[in-house]
């Protein structure tokens, strides 16, 4: 037996229980942190060839592992922008210099400049619907931006089209005096409505659009400048109409013929060219009827509220009651989470055992889905580590009374010699 052996035994044994011991103990730090993934000790026996009828102690191998792919429990908060990943995937997010790096760490709240920020200082990015709906860059962070909420504002847009359904009666009498075209006090029309369009600066402009049967199936719109009409009457407006057209229907289906036109294009004041889709115009039986108006543009307003969908979309809902996609959170993936190497603040970066990053979106492609107002907490469990670290304590006494001993027969050995 060598003494000697025994004793780098020992020490060896010291060594791997004094990690295992410090894998418990930031574990039992950290149970409290979000997305924190806890650290394991394991062992594998180490080898010392020895002679006929002579042993040699060997030792052990310490393994450090981390269970990335373990999910923690989801914990919920009253904060929409608090995040978690039910299932596989990790957030994007990047330092102050635009490093990129991974975490399950999603307790994000908006700085001074509206940007996305967890406790540790990482910025969360995404994809803006700036450009239109995103695409991910499968193999790259190429396109991510970090995701600024407060700072972002619906700007006003001027409208430019319009669509709308109606019937006007075919039973209707044809106007034979002055028509609204002419705009004079005598003008007279069969029908009229009024819609709200906006200008360049996201100002409201009210429409007069007047409907007036010329003849047989035949129709007048005249498109006016509601805020230029005549104090009661209406007519005469201050200037003329802002567009005029003749529309034509077929007495067989009622719908418009093929030499009327199918659309028309107003100037709105201060605004933009608006062209107002007619193909939805009927002359049928039954009452005058204007519905489903749709049209574009819109006043500029607030951000009242944020919502992240479970596919990472991230919506404001403005003051105005419109709602804007402003984002897509990117998700990441790789093959062997586990493999990850972990930094502080609760990252991690690739490694070449890891394998590539791959980044697609949550909720798809074997992606987990975003929780919004919960975190996920850490994947420890104190009452377990306290077990351990006992078992280590004992482990680590154990194999230094094993060195104690080897040292002590040492001494016995060079007194001999002596």
């Amino acid at each position: 037996m060598s003494l000697y052996g025994m004793m780098r035994t020992g020490v060896s044994g010291m060594q791997g229980q004094a990690s295992r011991l410090s894998t418990v103990a930031d574990n039992i730090a950290n149970a409290d942190t979000a997305g924190y993934k806890g650290f394991s000790t394991e062992f594998s026996t180490l080898v010392v060839n020895g002679s006929a009828g002579a042993y040699n102690s060997g030792g052990i191998v310490t393994t450090v592992r981390q269970a990335v792919s373990q999910q923690g429990v989801l914990e919920y908060t009253n904060s929409t922008t608090d995040l978690a990943i039910d299932g596989n995937g990790f957030f994007i997010v990047q330092d102050a210099e635009g490093n990129s790096f991974l975490t399950r760490a999603g307790s994000f709240v908006p700085d001074s400049q509206g940007q996305l920020v967890n406790s540790a200082g990482y910025y969360l990015v995404g994809y803006s619907y700036d450009n239109g709906v995103p695409s991910a860059v499968v193999n790259s962070y190429e396109g991510l931006e970090t995701v600024t909420i407060t700072s972002a504002a619906l700007e006003a847009t001027a409208s430019t089209e319009a669509t709308f359904s109606s019937n006007l009666p075919s039973s209707s009498e044809a106007v034979t005096g002055d028509l609204p075209s002419a705009n004079l006090s005598t003008s007279e029309y069969t029908a009229k409505s009024s819609w709200v369009v906006y200008d360049s600066l996201g100002g409201e402009i009210m429409l007069d659009l007047y409907y007036t049967k010329t003849g047989t199936n035949t129709w007048e719109l005249s498109v006016f400048d509601q805020a230029e009409a005549s104090s009661g009457t209406g007519f005469p407006y201050a200037s003329g109409p802002l567009a005029t057209d003749t529309l034509t229907f077929d007495p067989t289906t009622g719908d418009l013929d093929a030499l009327s036109p199918t659309s028309i294009t107003v100037n709105v004041p201060g605004g933009e060219a608006l062209e107002i889709g007619l193909g939805n115009m009927t002359q049928l039986a039954t009452d005058f009827l204007v519905s489903d108006i749709k049209v574009n543009g819109n006043a500029p307003a607030t951000i009242e509220s944020i919502e992240i969908s479970a596919d990472g979309i991230v919506n404001a809902q403005f003051s105005d009651g419109s709602v804007q996609s402003l984002y897509r959170i990117g998700m990441a993936s790789v093959a062997s989470p586990d493999q990850l190497q972990s930094l502080s603040g609760n990252v991690f970066q690739t490694t070449e055992n890891s394998g590539e990053v791959k980044i697609g979106f949550a909720n798809s492609g074997g992606n987990g889905k975003i929780v919004s107002g919960a975190v996920e907490s850490a994947n420890v469990d104190i009452a377990e580590e306290l077990t351990d670290m006992i078992q280590a304590q004992r482990s680590y006494t154990a194999n230094s009374k094993v060195f104690q001993t080897g040292s002590d027969l040492m001494d016995v050995l060079l007194n001999v010699v002596r």
